[in-house]
């Protein structure tokens, strides 16, 4: 029998599409080192895309744009690449003639429509109600996730696969004082700091957070502490710059901007305390991020945070500065809290792997083609040649 052969709508990498992006990265990584068997093809936009493709992968050049990738080019393609099924994120094709797997993170865009832009929430709400009723499977990424998609939607149960995110193993902890020095070198400055990543989006919460550290060094002059707030600019970006000029602590508030996962893995070790203020996430991977490089983590006690930290972070309620200033000063005040949570942060981190979720992924495809009746693969030699 011929090797069923994937195709994984990967246009998000080399976009800097934050979640979206590390989540196709890994999950394509972590196929390459537990399936030699199968075939996968990759369909990217960006040319420096192929490089995170793992080698052995084909890949296919599709458009940038959502009107011409979803439209015709991965319909075109389909046609002749001869795959099993195709893995999307969000939005199938309009055309599909394969079997379709969705990955839906959260639907935040039907819960919480505030948090987009009118086209955006108009556009997911319509693409996505879709490409679920088409979609052989679904999978998302935690429990709160699945039961918000069963009440938005009229699926079966049995439909939704959880299958959980995980940090990837560039992610983990480094001398403490080379991340330091490396840290200084990344932002900067040498003071200690309180870090936090995230987009600079409504959803994120950065004004509340600007607004608890004012009041974090008002009532505890003597931190020496900045806030280093690490994510790209989104249309609400000039709002949370306002409320940080505005806060009376401008000089501690460092904007980083998009960093690289190498930066990114030095932040994170070199930072006091680790704060995730969002007001929902169908998972939270800086939290696991955060907690696999030995981080003591604050963060939401809404949807699904408090099922990804576990017990191992401090939980607070986004809504109150109050809260928020409180889980700063305890761990920041308090060494042997810090230590405690950071070695459960550690032992919370290692319960996630990518390996296991792709294996799970994988399982999820086989099953979807058995059922469909279809195996149309190509020899897997055929994946060996990139020809986008």
């Amino acid at each position: 029998m011929s090797p069923m052969r994937f195709a994984v709508d990967a246009h998000a990498l080399g976009r800097h599409l934050t979640g979206n992006e590390t989540y196709v990265r890994n999950l394509l990584r972590a196929f390459s080192e537990i399936d030699r068997d199968s075939d996968f093809l990759a369909y990217i936009s960006e040319p420096s895309a192929e490089a995170l493709v793992p080698e052995r992968f084909d890949v296919r050049r599709v458009a940038s744009s959502p009107y011409a990738r979803l439209g015709w080019d991965i319909p075109g393609r389909l046609r002749t690449d001869k795959v099993d099924l195709l893995h999307v994120q969000y939005t199938a094709p309009v055309l599909c003639n394969v079997p379709v797997v969705v990955t839906v993170h959260d639907v935040s865009y039907l819960q919480h429509p505030e948090y987009f832009t009118f086209g955006r929430r108009t556009q997911l709400r319509c693409t996505v109600a879709y490409t679920i009723r088409k979609a052989a499977a679904v999978l998302t990424v935690s429990e709160f996730s699945k039961e918000s998609i069963l009440r938005e939607y009229n699926i079966p149960s049995e439909k939704i696969h959880v299958v959980p995110n995980a940090s990837s193993s560039d992610f983990r902890v480094v001398g403490r004082e080379k991340a330091v020095a490396a840290a200084r070198k990344i932002l900067g400055f040498q003071q200690p700091f309180v870090l936090t990543v995230g987009d600079l989006q409504p959803r994120k919460n950065h004004v509340a957070l600007i607004g608890a550290f004012a009041n974090l060094v008002a009532a505890h002059p003597q931190l020496p502490h900045k806030l280093v707030l690490v994510g790209k600019d989104t249309w609400f970006a000039p709002k949370v710059r306002e409320a940080a000029q505005n806060s009376g602590v401008a000089d501690r508030i460092h904007f980083a901007g998009f960093v690289s996962d190498a930066d990114l893995v030095s932040l994170y070790n070199a930072c006091d305390c680790f704060i995730f203020p969002s007001l929902y996430e169908g998972f939270g991977l800086p939290i696991i991020e955060a907690m696999a490089c030995g981080r003591a983590v604050a963060c939401s006690d809404t949807s699904a945070m408090p099922e990804v930290a576990d017990g191992a972070g401090l939980l607070f309620d986004p809504r109150s500065e109050d809260a928020m200033l409180r889980a700063m000063a305890d761990i920041l005040r308090d060494s042997e809290l810090r230590g405690r949570m950071e070695r459960l942060a550690v032992q919370r981190a290692s319960l996630f792997s990518w390996q296991r979720s792709a294996k799970a992924t994988l399982d999820v495809y086989k099953q979807v083609v058995e059922e469909s009746g279809r195996v149309t693969s190509v020899p897997v030699q055929a994946a060996i040649t990139r020809n986008p």
